[in-house]
């Protein structure tokens, strides 16, 4: 007679349980609050001060130049540095460019700077923060792979990536709501107070001393790190794949001009147009604690791309302000799923000794795909008008998702175990 063995659930809460873990889901949490906040109100201040869509893609570019240019070497010092100083000299450099943002927005000051040199100095500042970016991404990801056990590596992203949205979904409808109703100035206070607290949940965590000494020059340690990425067709096939789907899908930078021109909703509008995509990826993510999209990883990444690149559509369609929340909504649904099965494949498929090289190499494909998908919708917008370029960005996000599809067949049967075990 056969013993039946009691199947062990799994534990939706593990990585959860690492106190370290829980202080860097708040340094996390609270950082992208601010950064989500100022994001909102940035855009909206400048589109205010302009009235121009190219203004708002050039936003985008302003950080991407400078996240793209020192991601490599960003990598190189977050490999053979200890993670917690390294984290406090970035979060304290967007500290001072907020702070800035902050004295150059205020009213009094409008007194002594024309309103012609405000929209420059923002523009200095956003780029400062996207040096800070380029160290944040590598330092961030190395450290989170020190904190829990590899086997928790998909709970811990699916987790990260939880908390991310949830900031993101806080923070735009907060930056909105108190924009519009207590001015630029009083927002700007709460985002400092915020970048504040994640600078005091960087003291919980502990010192991680750098698991990679180079012996090497800078420059063939780099090359190291771009050779692994090239090497493995699947992590070089999920950053292609969504660099071109994230570059022309950048349309959400068009949001302020949806809110302000289209939809007539204004900042409060905004606000929750940015919430609501964040709020279809936080629901998705933590259904997704119990119901991991893992068993056909690429297959589900084919469709959810799909999905995102469809949503940008009927978003772009949409004239009624509730159905373009759902397909916001929608979005961000589609959008996490792709989130968590890329970054479940980058934490299995990297050695620990080279996590911030390639996270690096992974920020100039995805990390800054986002701001350059801004510059490309702005410039789209300025060339063909909103509508048409929100359409175009979500149809090429469909034809990148089928050209991948049919370069990659081999990958859609493959299951999380056989990717770690094969290293493809």
């Amino acid at each position: 007679m056969e013993e039946h063995v009691p199947i062990e659930k799994p534990d939706p809460f593990a990585a959860l349980r690492y106190r370290e873990f829980r202080s860097y889901l708040g340094m996390r949490f609270f950082f992208t609050f601010a950064y989500q906040m100022q994001a909102v109100i940035i855009g909206f201040h400048i589109y205010h001060l302009t009235k121009d869509p190219l203004a708002l893609g050039l936003i985008g570019l302003c950080e991407a130049i400078p996240a793209i240019g020192v991601a490599l070497y960003g990598g190189y010092i977050a490999d053979k540095s200890e993670k917690r100083g390294l984290l406090l000299k970035i979060f304290i450099g967007v500290f001072l460019c907020s702070l800035v943002m902050l004295v150059v927005t205020t009213k009094q000051m409008h007194a002594y700077i024309p309103t012609s040199y405000i929209v420059p100095i923002m523009y200095c500042m956003i780029f400062g923060v996207g040096l800070a970016r380029g160290f944040f991404s590598p330092a961030t990801f190395s450290l989170m792979a020190m904190i829990v056990p590899k086997k928790l590596y998909p709970n811990s992203s699916t987790w990260n990536s939880s908390g991310w949205q949830m900031a993101s979904i806080l923070g735009p409808a907060a930056g909105g709501l108190i924009y519009g109703f207590y001015g630029i100035t009083v927002t700007y206070i709460v985002i400092i107070t915020f970048i504040f607290i994640s600078i005091v949940c960087i003291f919980f965590l502990k010192p991680h001393p750098p698991r990679y000494i180079p012996k090497e020059s800078i420059v063939k340690s780099l090359t190291e790190g771009v050779q692994f990425v090239f090497k493995s067709k699947m992590m070089l096939g999920a950053m292609s794949l969504d660099l071109f789907s994230v570059f022309f899908g950048g349309a959400v930078a068009l949001l302020p001009v949806f809110a302000n021109d289209i939809l007539k909703v204004g900042p409060e509008g905004l606000g929750y147009m940015r919430a609501a995509a964040s709020g279809g990826a936080v629901i998705t993510m933590l259904v997704m604690t119990r119901f991991s999209p893992m068993n056909k990883p690429w297959r589900n990444l084919l469709i959810a791309v799909t999905g995102f690149g469809t949503s940008i559509i009927c978003y772009g369609l949409s004239k009624n302000f509730y159905l373009t929340l759902m397909f916001l909504f929608m979005e961000g649904a589609f959008d996490s799923v792709s989130v968590i099965i890329r970054s479940t494949i980058m934490q299995l498929l990297t050695p620990d000794e080279m996590r911030g090289r390639v996270s690096a190499v992974n920020s100039m494909f995805i990390g800054s795909s986002n701001e350059i998908g801004a510059f490309e919708s702005g410039l789209t917008a300025k060339l063909m008008r909103t509508v048409p370029a929100v359409v175009f960005g979500g149809s090429m996000t469909i034809l990148i998702a089928g050209i991948t599809y049919l370069k990659t067949k081999g990958l859609i049967k493959l299951s999380l175990d056989e990717i770690n075990e094969q290293k493809v």
